[in-house]
């Protein structure tokens, strides 16, 4: 018996699909770019000195599912007052980008412009450091698995020729019991 073309390539295309991780849709409309991010999750990130440390994202979509509200909190001993910080995000669709403002309770605020390089997805922006110089800060979300992902926060002071990580948090997604 012959083997159709068609059915040959059905076959093959099921057994990518079947043995291949998560990836982001690429077809996604921009305003959705971030969706994956959505969820609750617990998470931990390794200090230096080998010590780890854990906290807990709650993200959202509010204002009829325009704005993406994040919510952290960091469980660390390591730091006098834990961090807890809030982020909205949201598309554009004037300018075709993503904005991030973020906040904590330690006083920062950060204003990203959002961007796409494949499967990750990245929030960055410029300022100035102490001394005067330019530096980029970024995170960066890659990994991006349906229940994991690793976020990254990165600087870069020589205009974005290379970076310097400052912090890894890995999410796992938390199981919600009903």
């Amino acid at each position: 018996m012959k083997k159709s073309p068609l059915l040959f390539q059905l076959i093959f295309f099921f057994s990518l699909i079947s043995h291949s991780s998560f990836a982001i849709d690429q077809a996604l409309a921009p305003e959705n770019y971030f969706d994956f991010w959505l969820g609750e999750w617990n998470l931990k990130w390794y200090h230096e000195d080998g010590s780890v440390s854990t906290g807990y994202n709650r993200i959202v979509k509010i204002l009829d599912g325009k704005v993406i509200q994040e919510n952290f909190e960091s469980y660390s001993e390591k730091e006098e007052v834990p961090l807890k910080g809030m982020s909205l995000s949201v598309y554009n669709p004037r300018s075709q980008q993503w904005h991030q403002a973020w906040t904590d309770n330690q006083g920062s605020y950060f204003n990203f412009i959002g961007e796409v390089e494949g499967d990750t997805r990245i929030f960055s922006m410029e300022t100035s450091t102490p001394e005067g110089g330019k530096m980029i800060l970024r995170m960066v979300f890659s990994n991006i698995e349906e229940d994991s992902l690793l976020w990254t926060w990165e600087a870069s002071d020589d205009g974005g020729d290379s970076w310097k990580q400052r912090w890894q948090i890995h999410y796992e997604r938390r199981i919600v019991s009903e």
